[in-house]
């Protein structure tokens, strides 16, 4: 029951919090103005939800963190004080430059510093990808080639040379997903909670992970509670704060929770290979900076193939709770085998979205 209490102690904090933050975004303009081609909203829309849904996060964290009866419901062993430390201000850090680029349109180049900053604050926590594990059989350990860097307090910190850097190209590509990700009412959202339910149930079921459990519950709630304010149509958007948390936050879950990449994969997987195709063409086909937007991500492909806003977040939901919860019953080798046929429906799927539009398009112009 401490998992639903903590949900729904997260949810309805969120709901509060959303509407104060929306509130607030209205007053000084703070808001999403459909002045280019590849927005779908017809009026300003305010900004700033991932204020609403950090403040939360914090929140509870800091409370359940002072009360003795669920303090060890956050860290053990495993999950330590500097981890949740260091998860906090990692996320502050993207909330703020969230909320400078949300008033202020940062160019990219000025953009991409907190991200950054927020995954080297997380690795100095400590916080990292120890071993993965191979598919055909044991681990490999990460750790072997490590510099000492200094001391502070009598403990030493290290640069661990292949798990840093490991972690820190995993955060930035799970950071940048959701951030692309970010173009319908309700999509960043609604997979953050389905995210969170699955590591939820990993936490618990496969690798008895508390404090893991006890975040993905907090955070889950805290999306969820947002989701009711974000779904079609939306009174309120995620903003820049909000699109680079969600990526930031199940990026963390997925490393402390023992996950490891092919279960978080299968979880993102749909958005990630998105993402990768959008910045394979805008890169290499089109030779442009791949931080400018367009339609061509598959959530856009969708809107363009005739389906609703619901009907398109609705599909990349089901998609999303397949896969993900598929690594509930899967073995290593049979994640591996699951992320390739993930990889051709995703292919498949543009594939046919594609031709949908062509032949839409082609009877609209008669």
């Amino acid at each position: 029951m401490i998992y639903a209490g903590l949900f729904a102690v997260s949810f309805f904090v969120t709901v509060g919090a959303t509407a104060l933050v929306r509130k607030c975004a209205l007053h000084f303009d703070i808001t999403d103005k459909p002045t280019e081609a590849r927005k779908i909203h017809t009026r300003p829309i305010p900004l700033l939800g991932g204020i609403a849904v950090f403040a939360t996060l914090a929140i509870v964290v800091v409370v359940a963190l002072f009360i003795p009866t669920s303090s060890h419901y956050l860290i053990d062993t495993h999950v330590t004080l500097k981890h949740i430390i260091g998860l906090l201000l990692g996320g502050l850090v993207l909330v703020v430059g969230g909320f400078l680029d949300d008033v202020y349109n940062l160019k990219p180049y000025h953009q991409i510093f907190f991200p950054i900053l927020a995954a080297l604050v997380v690795i100095g926590s400590g916080i990292g990808v120890v071993t993965l594990t191979n598919p055909l059989g044991g681990t490999i350990d990460l750790t072997q080639i490590r510099y000492h860097l200094f001391t502070i307090n009598g403990v030493p910190y290290y640069f661990t040379v292949w798990s840093d850097l490991l972690t820190f190209f995993w955060l930035l590509s799970t950071i940048y997903t959701t951030k692309f990700l970010d173009g319908l009412d309700g999509l960043v959202a609604g997979m953050a909670v389905i995210g969170c339910s699955v590591l939820l149930f990993i936490s618990l079921f496969l690798f008895i992970n508390i404090p893991t459990a006890s975040l993905a519950s907090i955070i889950g709630g805290a999306f969820a509670g947002f989701l009711i304010w974000n779904f079609n149509p939306a009174k309120i958007f995620l903003g820049e704060a909000g699109s680079t948390l969600t990526g930031y936050l199940l990026g963390i879950l997925a490393i402390i929770s023992g996950a490891k990449f092919a279960t978080a994969l299968l979880i993102l997987g749909i958005p990630l290979l998105d993402a990768a195709h959008v910045i394979f063409q805008r890169l290499i086909i089109e030779r442009r900076s791949p931080f400018r937007g367009d339609r061509k991500h598959i959530h856009f492909q969708l809107l363009d193939s005739g389906l609703t806003q619901r009907q398109a977040v609705g599909i990349l939901y089901l998609l999303a709770i397949f896969f993900g919860y598929s690594a509930l019953l899967l073995q290593s080798r049979q994640k591996v085998t699951m992320l390739l046929a993930l990889l051709l429906f995703m292919v498949i799927l543009v594939v046919t979205v594609l031709r949908i539009k062509h032949i839409r398009q082609k009877k609209e112009h008669g």
